[in-house]
């Protein structure tokens, strides 16, 4: 791992120890036993839509620092899915992302997407917090877990309804797609540099199983880039920063699908 995907683990667990400590998963596994509402299926949605598109809302990153750092989740996503997107991605960490739960919900609230819990899952218990704020599916990232952690989160995810997005960031990890796993995501950002190249995801679509629905994350700027990844095999594909350094994230997203179309 690099020193900042390093300091960003080691501040979730900490977070998730803090969270422990003060009682605050009580109650976590009621709570999605009383959630009422069916979670949707982020696989099957994208493998249908003419999109494809996962749109992401987040405000701020390590690598770019403020992107929109006023936005309302609910506002945005709703937008998003009026826009045309597949689905939406929202990123739960407040320490370098700027997110939370509340927006989770928020989104939850506003939009009948499916919703990906974006965050660095450490413990199950984030999984299982994901269901109780309307999450449809969670991510897990390779380089953050083991082998078994993996297969063990997932079944987790599994028994409350939940999907996977598995995102790895080299064919290095492929060996880390446990049975079961719903997505899997070539992140085209390499780790050591933050430089994005979707020459990743090229170079690794016919290396991925032939029967889990493929995401590109990362770097995608044009609709050329999309297609061409979509004729490599793609059927997702997760972009965030293109939309959120607008003032009106689902407008840019509109714009980026119809000039698609032209």
């Amino acid at each position: 791992m690099t020193d900042i995907l390093q300091q960003i683990v080691a501040n979730k667990r900490r977070e998730v120890a803090a969270k422990s400590a003060l009682g605050l998963y009580r109650g976590v596994e009621e709570g999605v036993t009383r959630a009422a509402r069916a979670p949707l299926s982020m696989s099957r949605r994208l493998a249908e839509s003419p999109t494809g598109i996962i749109a992401e809302f987040k405000r701020r990153s390590p690598s770019k620092g403020e992107l929109h750092p006023m936005a309302m989740a609910g506002t945005v996503v709703s937008g998003y899915e009026r826009a045309g997107a597949a689905a939406c991605s929202v990123l739960t960490d407040t320490a370098y992302f700027g997110g939370s739960l509340d927006d989770l919900a928020a989104a939850r609230e506003s939009s009948s997407l499916p919703l990906l819990r974006k965050e660095f899952v450490v413990d199950e218990r984030q999984i299982l917090e994901a269901r109780c704020y309307g999450a449809d599916a969670v991510l897990l990232i390779a380089s953050v877990l083991t082998a078994k952690e993996v297969e063990r989160f997932t079944q987790t995810a599994h028994s409350v309804g939940l999907e996977v997005l598995l995102e790895l960031h080299g064919a290095c990890e492929l060996d880390m797609v446990a049975e079961g796993v719903d997505m899997v995501g070539v992140n085209n950002r390499n780790l050591a540099t933050f430089m994005v190249d979707i020459e990743e995801s090229l170079s690794m679509a016919a290396m991925l199983p032939a029967d889990i629905v493929k995401v590109a994350e990362s770097g995608l700027t044009s609709m050329e880039q999309v297609s061409e990844l979509r004729a490599a095999g793609y059927q997702g594909f997760l972009m965030g920063e293109r939309f959120m350094r607008y003032a009106d994230p689902a407008s840019a997203l509109n714009d980026f699908i119809n000039d698609g179309k032209q």
